[in-house]
């Protein structure tokens, strides 16, 4: 079973069912309609605006789309606002996304639900004290850039500039022309292929730092206000699931953009392997790719000269720092699935406990390393999340 053909045949039957976890088998409905899924309120004191912004790398030719075209990529640019009245939320996932999870599902549905988000689309952007930090993510294989919406919008209310990326090819999405991309099994894109996109919207980054719309259309309305100079390129992070994890190594060998890098369980495969110290931090939150059963992970976690952390925890499966350890319970009821099913989605981490670790590590992370705010959490094992493991 693939990840495709489970989504479809989920949402085939009226339910919005989260990228993440493949390999599970399909499970009847148990009641009629469309489940309602809901993202949780992040904690920090800012409302979040958010803005999508269409970028092409004409200086790397398109692999797949022929002569004459070159990479492009739909971001989101998640960020602290205010005023934000006015302005209506962002869905999670498009209707259209969702449509081409049916298509590539070869099902069909007349409905299916994906939460609203809190990020306000186009309010203005919120700075109290000069530029914002920065923290940029990437995507797992066969993915979508909104799957650690959670970790963002809980970023983003405490302060951050995020900045999410649909690596083309190995994506669901959508660009302004009405476009659809989905992932293609040939070619496949390996993580080299995503660290390139990522060093390319850290130059869009650069662009926005600097005043300039880097959107390709120059975006049909204005960018949001206080956005332009906005990002402060002294404070640079990235973090990344699965391939996007070792994508984020891969970043940190080559580009000194980017002072602190977190993998979410990236296996760390790459080629050449990931053999070259890197001097600056790097935390890795590991579930099923751990030192002790993955060579490369323990190979890259040997190069780590700087500051460096590895935590786990306890019940946490591949997909257990996501969206999903959130959204597939609110949908498990209605499809009808079994507790040993389930427990193969989100493992045996308690989802409400999985919460609270994917919203206070990555933020403890970035603070002390982007910020300069020590936070105990990271110093060893806590009384408040004795689930968490540090991994010496």
């Amino acid at each position: 079973m693939t990840r495709r053909r489970m989504i479809g045949t989920a949402l085939a039957v009226g339910v919005a069912l989260p990228v993440g976890a493949a390999g599970h088998p399909p499970v009847a409905r148990a009641t009629p309609g469309p489940t309602r899924l809901t993202l949780p309120v992040p904690t920090g004191p800012y409302p979040v605006g958010t803005v999508q912004l269409h970028v092409v790398d004409r200086s790397r030719p398109d692999p797949v789309a022929g002569p004459g075209r070159y990479r492009e990529l739909m971001t989101s640019v998640w960020y602290p606002a205010r005023d934000v009245g006015r302005h209506p939320l962002a869905r999670w996932m498009s209707p259209a996304v969702l449509r081409a999870y049916l298509t590539s599902g070869g099902f069909e549905a007349e409905a299916a639900v994906t939460p609203l988000t809190v990020g306000h689309q186009g309010a203005p952007v919120r700075r109290t004290d000069g530029p914002l930090p920065v923290v940029v993510f990437s995507h797992g294989a066969h993915d979508h850039r909104a799957d650690t919406t959670i970790v963002v919008q809980e970023l983003a209310s405490h302060g951050y500039l995020v900045v999410t990326v649909d690596h083309t090819y190995d994506a669901f999405g959508e660009f302004p022309d009405g476009r659809l991309i989905v992932p293609l099994d040939d070619p496949a894109l390996v993580p080299s292929d995503f660290a390139a996109d990522i060093r390319f919207v850290l130059d869009c980054v650069e662009d926005l730092a600097a005043g300039r719309n880097p959107d390709a259309e120059h975006h049909p309305q204005p960018l949001p206000a206080g956005l332009r100079g906005a990002p402060d390129l002294r404070r640079i992070g990235m973090f990344g699931w699965s391939k996007g994890g070792t994508a984020t190594a891969l970043v940190m060998n080559d580009d000194q953009r980017v002072r602190a890098g977190l993998s979410l369980d990236g296996p760390m495969q790459a080629q050449p392997p990931l053999t070259t110290d890197v001097d600056r931090p790097f935390m890795l939150m590991t579930a099923r790719f751990t030192r002790a059963a993955e060579p490369s992970v323990a190979e890259f976690w040997s190069h780590l000269r700087g500051w460096r952390l590895n935590i786990r925890a306890d019940g946490a499966v591949h997909s257990s720092y996501g969206d999903n350890q959130v959204l597939i319970p609110q949908l498990a009821k209605d499809v009808g699935m079994s507790d040993e099913e389930l427990r193969g989605w989100i493992g045996t981490l308690d989802p409400a406990r999985a919460l609270r670790i994917q919203r206070a590590y990555p933020l403890a992370f970035f603070d002390l390393h982007l910020r300069g705010r020590r936070c105990r959490l990271l110093d060893g094992p806590s009384a408040t999340f004795p689930e968490v493991k540090f991994i010496a």
